[in-house]
């Protein structure tokens, strides 16, 4: 069904998109009918190669973040065995925010997962979402808390450490909400990333450690989501498909790496700006686009 060619573009594609808050699946469904592929997006195949490029991305993201998931694991250790959070442990109060954070994707994911599946084939919803997805990321930036913008931008070129520990000032709350904006990433056209970010600047954290929260939170969501699906890759039906399956996922990992490096230093100075115009314009023109092609 996806030929080699096509599962490197679309591997480079997912792993980029993933990360910049441009929506990962919306450019799956827009991009494959706009070159003209002839793709059926609702087939088993392309769904399993949509896993297979998202588990390379996790992956990437574990390793990208090795260090600072080695300390979590460790805090969420001392406070299963203390039985509480203690107030300096940077490390335990942000693996638990990052639970919390993963609870309304999960739930959304395994109740509306057949729905939101049927949005797969529809190129003229993404690229609509796609434009909501600007219009967040505009609105975002524009109502983030001033108070807390400020005090954040002490820390443009602090240590991981330092940017952890900022993140580990969010309230249960506040990750909870960063959590389920980040479950709208499931309908075509919304970014992942860029709803993430959107709720930690709601919740006053500066672009940078934004950012960093998104590529922690989107970890183990995203890991989760593939290996519950990884099975699927395995059956029979896809053998003839696996080759081509894992060179879209070797793509998808390379783009990912870079694209993780590029984004962590751009939102030390950056804002979400640039992206929301280009999901805005993008998304418009792709609506007239898939309206002339029919």
């Amino acid at each position: 069904m996806i030929n080699m060619i096509q599962a490197i573009i679309m591997g480079l594609l997912q792993g980029i998109t993933e990360l910049f808050p441009i929506s990962s699946l919306g450019h799956s469904v827009i991009l494959p009918k706009l070159f003209g592929w002839g793709l059926d997006q609702k087939a088993p195949e392309f769904l399993n190669f949509l896993i297979a490029t998202h588990l390379a991305t996790a992956i990437v993201l574990f390793f990208f973040f090795l260090r600072d998931w080695i300390e979590i694991a460790k805090g969420l250790g001392r406070s299963i065995r203390d039985r509480k959070i203690a107030p300096s442990d940077t490390y335990a109060k942000l693996g638990w925010l990052l639970v919390v954070g993963s609870v309304p994707a999960g739930i959304i994911g395994l109740v509306l997962e057949k729905p939101i599946r049927n949005l797969f084939g529809s190129p003229l919803i993404a690229a609509v979402f796609l434009v909501v997805n600007g219009l967040v990321l505009f609105g975002a930036e524009r109502l983030r808390t001033r108070e807390r913008q400020l005090t954040s931008a002490r820390h443009v070129n602090a240590t991981a450490t330092a940017s952890d520990a900022e993140i580990a000032t969010l309230s249960w709350k506040r990750a909870l909400g960063i959590g389920t904006a980040q479950a709208a990433a499931l309908i075509p056209g919304i970014s992942r990333s860029g709803s993430s970010m959107a709720g930690g600047l709601l919740s006053g954290l500066n672009n940078e450690n934004a950012a960093r929260f998104s590529f922690l939170l989107a970890t183990p969501i995203i890991g989760a989501a593939a290996v519950l699906k990884l099975p699927d890759l395995f059956t029979p039906a896809m053998a003839d498909e696996r080759g081509v399956f894992l060179v879209g996922a070797l793509c998808a990992a390379v783009a990912a790496w870079f694209a993780t490096k590029f984004l962590l230093r751009f939102f030390e100075t950056r804002t979400l700006t640039p992206f929301a115009v280009y999901s805005v314009v993008g998304g418009v023109i792709y609506f007239v686009l898939m309206l002339v092609m029919g």
